[in-house]
């Protein structure tokens, strides 16, 4: 059994009440990435141009080949949206941005 110190309880800003424990590593990884690749603004990138984006900068020994980085995205997603540090503009599809200025 992974340490708890290994894992971090993610939300779900859909399922308000739904936490879920996931990786430490992994979701690091995939914030640091997906906050590096969305703007500052809206009305920001879609979900699928984000992953576009942070493909060629994952780390492969996590994700080799880019595999299951769509559902880390969007678990990484689910989970800033739900402590307001990306937002979702109000359009359709859904484009995200940073809502918090990144520091260093």
């Amino acid at each position: 059994m992974p340490d708890s110190a290994d894992r971090v309880e993610i939300e779900n800003v859909v399922s308000p009440h739904h936490r879920q424990k996931v990786d430490r590593t992994k979701y690091m990884a995939m914030r640091k990435v997906l906050l590096a690749v969305l703007p500052n603004d809206p009305p920001g990138l879609t979900v699928a141009e984000a992953k576009d984006a942070l493909l060629p900068d994952l780390p492969d020994d996590l994700w080799p080949g880019g595999a299951k980085a769509g559902w880390w995205l969007k678990a990484v997603q689910l989970n800033l949206e739900a402590k307001g540090v990306i937002g979702r503009a109000a359009m359709k599809p859904v484009r995200l941005f940073r809502r918090v200025e990144l520091n260093g």
